[in-house]
């Protein structure tokens, strides 16, 4: 195994690379050089040969001619010529006459072929006037040897011109093959010493370039557990000296970026601990991650260790992914008494997490105790009911004793008529008071059914118009009634919308400046909805108090409320009412600028049914 690890490493790597490289690049200028040598090493020595022959055909053409001579005396010449001015390395020379018979041979041993013929391919050729015949043989000692034969022609170039003879030689190439092996053996002794001074020049190239990478790899691994001092030493202005400098630069970041998180993270931990609302965090498999502890004191736990967000919050896991996922994201806990405090109501705000690519990564649960405020709420409504009840009857009373006075029975007249103005007068707006509180309990113990019927949308704004169009002439207010297409009839409770879209108009008209304009529109924002907003230039209503504006008996101004007859349920009735209908109403208002209040019905058909 520590082999292999060896040869995984850079280092090695490129040793071997580089001896490759070298051992490739040697290996192909030897065989290339080898085999121009052998080449030209051959032909030089068939060219000497053949120069030779050449010049032995002349001289023998010379013997061979007809002369005075005996044949004895001829062959006693052309065996003096052969073995005196021939003399070739381990070569056989033979002169043959035009029959192919042996004349004369230079090696002793093969002084019996004397008288004989040769019968060889080449002498053959040669016989036949064929004068370049050359060919390679290896003999029975597994010896190379080139064969040459020439002929010898008497008088070349005449008419008379005839082959007399021929020369025969057989020469050994051992030398030239002693030659190519000597060249062989220094060129591999040559590339032993250039491949091993090659490798200790790659141990030391290899080890300048990794040496420097093994200390980024040192220094790296430091930095991964946290030690930011690390600084790694710029050797050069190469890549790797670049590589280092960059390394150096992004461990200060690092440093300075992890810095900052921690304070970040120091920060939210602090925020989280000294919030008055309690905050629990779970993953997306549902697991709480994070509790703060205003939110471990809600819960009546001291850990959450492996709870899910269902249980920790006793909800059904169904319930939590409604909340998440659903257009309420608000639900209200009750908890249990014990013995160090009372059951507590809670209510828990769902928003989900989401990663980057759009996906869940979590859940963020934030808890506010809601007990005061609910017992605060029941007070209101039992205190609404009360009064309504009890004021009802004395009411009407004052109402008839101030009729009666009107008609005369003060003795005083001037200032029984003034008395009588101011009873009427309170009267009357305590009676509406009273009849708001009544329709308002109404809605809140769920006591007012509602009487759903076919309604023309355009017919009802239309008479809504109508109905205000005295007190519009007198304050000079234009008004419009704009249908989007398309909206024709609705199921709802024609009473309960009309006395919504009353309540709004009359806002808008005692809120609306002489000379202004008012719009009721009716749009459809998306299918199976309608919308109806009521669009004034009125004086509009200050930021601050828009929050509050559909709580009971809130007022912005209440002098000037409560002069123009207001009761302050207007709104808190508009609000249960079209809750009632399965719809939201919002308001939207610039201060001096005017105010859009909308709400929206869903689109019911007989049945209740979406159209």
């Amino acid at each position: 195994m520590n082999s292999i690890r060896i040869f995984r490493t850079i280092q090695v790597k490129l040793i071997i690379i580089y001896v490759l490289l070298i051992l490739i690049a040697m290996q192909l200028i030897g065989v290339y050089f080898i085999s121009t040598m052998k080449t030209s090493l051959t032909d030089s020595f068939t060219n000497n040969l053949n120069e030779q022959a050449d010049m032995l055909t002349r001289l023998v053409e010379q013997k061979l001619a007809p002369s005075q001579l005996t044949e004895e005396q001829m062959i006693e010449d052309l065996r003096g010529l052969v073995s005196t001015l021939f003399s070739i390395n381990e070569a056989e020379i033979q002169v043959l006459d035009a029959s192919g018979k042996v004349l004369t041979t230079t090696v002793v041993a093969h002084q019996s072929y004397v008288g004989s013929k040769n019968t060889t391919l080449a002498v053959s050729r040669a016989l036949q006037g064929i004068s370049n015949n050359e060919e390679d043989i290896i003999d029975a000692d597994n010896v190379r040897k080139k064969v040459i034969a020439k002929p010898v022609i008497s008088r070349p170039g005449t008419s008379q011109a005839k082959i007399v003879g021929a020369v025969y030689i057989v020469a050994s190439m051992n030398e030239v093959n002693d030659t190519i092996n000597r060249v062989n053996r220094i060129f591999v002794s040559g590339m032993l010493i250039a491949l091993g001074m090659t490798g200790v020049l790659c141990v030391l190239l290899a080890h300048t370039i990794t040496s420097p990478i093994k200390g980024l790899t040192r220094h790296a691994s430091a930095v991964a557990e946290g030690d930011f001092d690390q600084r790694v030493p710029v050797y050069g202005d190469d890549e790797i000296g670049q590589l280092s400098q960059a390394f150096n630069n992004m461990t200060d970041r690092l440093r300075e970026a992890l810095s900052a998180n921690e304070e970040e993270k120091e920060k939210l931990a602090s925020i989280l601990a000294n919030m008055s609302d309690g905050v629990v965090a779970a993953d997306d498999r549902g697991q709480v991650i994070v509790t703060n502890r205003r939110a471990r004191e809600m819960l009546g736990v001291k850990k959450h260790d492996g709870e899910y967000l269902g249980q920790l919050l006793g909800l059904t896991e169904e319930r939590v992914q409604e909340l998440v996922q659903g257009i309420e994201h608000t639900a209200i806990i009750r908890m249990e008494p014990s013995i160090e405090k009372e059951d507590s109501l809670i209510r828990v705000t769902f928003t989900p997490i989401y990663r980057r690519d759009k996906s869940a990564a979590g859940t963020i649960a934030v808890l506010q105790d809601v007990t005061e405020q609910e017992k605060l709420e029941q007070s209101r409504r039992e205190f609404v009911a009360n009064v309504s009840h009890e004021l009802r009857t004395p009411l009407t009373t004052i109402k008839s004793y101030a009729e009666a006075l009107d008609d005369g029975a003060m003795q005083e007249r001037e200032l029984g008529e003034r008395f009588v103005g101011v009873i009427r007068n309170e009267t009357e707006r305590m009676i509406r008071l009273v009849t708001d509180l009544l329709h308002l309990s109404r809605l809140d113990s769920n006591q007012a059914p509602l009487r759903r019927q076919p309604t023309s949308v355009p017919e009802m704004l239309e008479e809504v118009a109508d109905r205000f169009s005295f007190q519009l002439r007198q304050k000079s207010i234009g008004m419009s009634v704009r249908v989007e297409h398309g909206i024709s009839s609705v199921w709802l409770d024609r009473d309960q919308i009309d006395q919504v879209l009353d309540n709004l108009v009359s806002n808008a008209i005692k809120y609306t400046m002489d000379g202004g304009r008012i719009e009721i529109a009716a749009m459809k924002p998306e299918p199976g909805v309608i919308a109806i907003g009521v669009i004034d230039t009125g004086i509009g209503i200050p930021q601050r108090d828009l929050n509050r504006i559909f709580d009971r008996f809130y007022r912005v101004d209440k002098a000037r409320s409560r002069n123009m007859g207001g009761t302050g349920l207007g709104l808190s009735i508009a609000r249960e009412i079209i809750k009632a209908h399965g719809g939201t109403i919002a308001l939207a208002s610039e201060y001096n600028e005017g105010t859009t209040v909308t709400f929206t019905l869903p689109a019911l058909e007989e049945g209740g049914e979406s159209a």
